[in-house]
């Protein structure tokens, strides 16, 4: 029963993280993040280098998620959503249709494929698709890239495997510090040991290779095999699997970190969408100039996912020398200079950014 239910899980998972890089909003993929501009487009709108704040507000947030996922849910990460898992899961679930004598071969085999899509799939989020595959042989660096991540992803997934889970991976050491007694966890029930058959299908389908009537094991996915695996052989009996899961996810515990994390994430998404459509940086630049002239670098970012038609203006009592009207692309940044001429004695100027109903205004020092 577990077992389908996560093949179903792990199928949704795949066929999202894959399709992802394919839907785009605002003529922009939904996530991706552009290294030539640093930029990282996030389902319809963009966030800068520069705003680097946000990032972080999107990393805390991620942090506080994972945090009350494990410590509610236990390893649900590892066993049912861990990309790995899916592969791997993936790769020997074919393997067994082809037979057991020839599965670790087969699995072996089967991976190599997945790991070339896994590998352009990595890619995808750097650059669009039909980019991608246009420049796949004919561009030195995503040629490059592909290669070397197909082979990396194809050691460690034929070669390393579910050790990586056990002994290398980061989260899997960090949930020691967030279970409690009431985590849900697979756990052997020792009261029931005396009716236990002692016929080992728990230990003989765990991927990971530990017997769970010894007890709780950190090494533990919580992917239900030996669930499934006890119940084929119990329910004939009348008896409830012994392996199963154990916890209690409605406490006082999940509605406060429940709480904190929802908080979190709507401040992230009010941030997101309050931020203004463009935002104006201008700076007198430090050259030696005759009396009267000022020079002034200017950027402007389109954050928006339409086109705007934008005009720069200044106080009246100077005049504008240079290209001061221009049009922004979605999603653009728009770099410019402008030389100013006072027509009097002038010692600020204030410059205004218009167009598409926006009007931004900025203050800088004239010399």
């Amino acid at each position: 029963m577990w077992k389908q239910y996560r093949r179903t899980v792990e199928i949704l998972q795949a066929l999202l993280i894959t399709g992802l890089p394919f839907l785009r909003i605002n003529g922009q993929s939904a996530l991706r993040f552009d290294i030539g501009e640093l930029r990282l487009y996030v389902f319809g709108t963009v966030i800068w280098i520069r705003e680097f704040y946000l990032l972080l507000a999107a990393i805390l947030f991620m942090l506080l998620f994972i945090t009350f996922v494990t410590a509610i849910f236990g390893r649900i990460w590892c066993g049912w959503l861990c990309p790995q898992t899916v592969l791997l899961d993936l790769s020997e679930s074919l393997a067994g249709r082809i037979g057991p004598k020839n599965g670790k071969t087969a699995r072996n085999l089967l991976l190599f494929p997945l790991s070339a899509m896994v590998s352009l799939t990595m890619i995808w989020y750097f650059v669009p698709p039909l980019e991608t595959m246009k420049a796949l042989f004919t561009s030195v660096p995503i040629t490059a890239f592909f290669l070397v991540l197909w082979v990396l992803v194809y050691l460690e997934l034929a070669f390393l495997g579910r050790k990586f889970c056990m002994s290398v991976c980061p989260y899997a050491m960090m949930q020691n510090a967030l279970f409690d007694k009431d985590t849900l966890v697979i756990e052997y029930d020792q009261s029931r040991d005396d009716t236990c058959m002692k016929c080992d299908s728990c230990v003989q389908v765990c991927p990971v290779g530990i017997d769970i009537k010894q007890g709780l094991s950190t090494r533990c996915i919580a992917c239900a095999e030996c669930i499934d695996a006890c119940r084929a052989k119990s329910e004939p009996r009348g008896l409830p699997p012994f392996p199963n899961y154990k916890g209690r996810i409605m406490r006082a515990k999940t509605f406060w970190m429940g709480g904190i994390t929802a908080a979190a994430g709507i401040l992230l998404t009010l941030i997101m969408v309050l931020r203004p459509p463009v935002d104006f940086l201008i700076t007198r630049d430090q050259e030696p100039l005759p009396q009267g002239l000022n020079r002034y670098s200017w950027t402007v970012y389109n954050n928006s996912g339409r086109a705007l038609d934008l005009e720069l203006s200044a106080t009246p009592d100077v005049t504008v020398i240079g290209e001061h009207t221009f049009r922004l692309k979605p999603f653009e940044a728009v770099r410019g200079k402008v030389l100013l001429k006072a027509s009097g004695t002038v010692r600020n100027v204030r410059f205004t950014l218009s167009g598409n109903g926006i009007s931004i205004r900025k203050d800088a020092g004239f010399l």
